[in-house]
């Protein structure tokens, strides 16, 4: 199952229910314009991947995206706006995958917590991030 986030008609984030998964193949959840692209696969036992090489070819970024995935625990995901507003929370479980695509975030741990985390480099925190404060917890608001 794939849930859009969207805020004002943009993508802030897509989250994978990973263990929803059943088709078989490759399954390519970002759209092709996502700084990231992330695919689901499910093969059987002595299928083949041909052997491929990537060409090389510039590309222009002009955000990071990340995309995590949690193995263990809960993480409440915060969202905000480019005007650093919050706007809503969503909380992921083990197996859960999200690409964190427009927009701001912030996390808080709910549970113990083992997640991966994949995003573009290289990676200069100095020119990649701006650091807010985070939403009082009173405001939290979980959107289902």
């Amino acid at each position: 199952m794939i849930e859009k986030i969207i805020y004002k008609k943009k993508i802030l984030a897509l989250v994978v229910r990973t263990n929803k998964n059943t088709k078989s193949g490759v399954n390519f959840v970002s759209p092709t314009n996502f700084g990231q692209q992330v695919g689901l696969m499910r093969h059987k036992k002595n299928h083949f991947i041909e052997p491929h090489i990537h060409k090389k070819y510039s590309r222009k970024v002009f955000t990071t995206s990340e995309v995590l995935l949690i193995k263990k625990g809960l993480l409440r995901v915060d969202f905000y706006n480019n005007k650093k507003k919050y706007l809503f929370s969503k909380v992921l479980k083990k197996n859960d995958l999200i690409i964190l695509n427009e927009g701001a975030h912030g996390f808080k741990i709910q549970k113990n917590l083992e997640m991966i985390e994949v995003k573009q480099g290289p990676y200069k925190l100095s020119k990649d991030k701006v650091r807010f404060k985070k939403i009082d917890e009173n405001k939290v608001k979980i959107k289902k």
